[in-house]
């Protein structure tokens, strides 16, 4: 896993106060995930745009993919609002990957998570839809995922 200068064109951005939020989040995967190699939470866009994404996510042995995808969309689903969660296509990386709506406070958000046998990631994107987010998941998770 790694986290790209850009996503999609967007500069990563270097908040303290967002790396944090992205760490949290990394951490409770890091809780699923075992013989972790890597790991990844970052922020990208312009806040003052309205455009951000958050990325979180960790490399490491996955024997169910599947039960690993609901358990990071549970987790989740305990910061925020998540509706609409449904199977999307997961690219040529395969695993399982799963896209919906979402919201935090009044904001609204597009969320996409991934599982593989050696990765379980997720992407949110604020001032966003699931749409927005679907449109864009194989690109995202094509730059933080990386195979040898």
């Amino acid at each position: 896993m790694v986290a790209p200068d850009t996503l999609a064109g967007r500069p990563k951005i270097t908040d303290p106060e967002l790396q944090r939020a992205s760490d949290e989040i990394v951490q409770g995967i890091q809780a699923e995930v075992e013989n972790e190699t890597s790991a990844v939470g970052a922020f990208y866009g312009d806040r003052a745009a309205q455009e951000l994404i958050m990325v979180a996510g960790v490399s490491g042995m996955i024997a169910d993919p599947k039960a690993e995808l609901d358990e990071a969309i549970q987790g989740l689903a305990k910061e925020i609002v998540v509706s609409n969660m449904a199977a999307v296509e997961p690219g040529p990386l395969g695993g399982e990957a799963s896209c919906g709506d979402g919201q935090t406070e009044e904001v609204p958000l597009g969320i996409c998570v991934w599982a593989d046998r050696g990765s379980v990631g997720m992407f949110v994107m604020y001032f966003s839809s699931r749409a927005d987010a679907e449109a864009e998941f194989v690109t995202i998770r094509g730059q933080i995922e990386k195979r040898d």
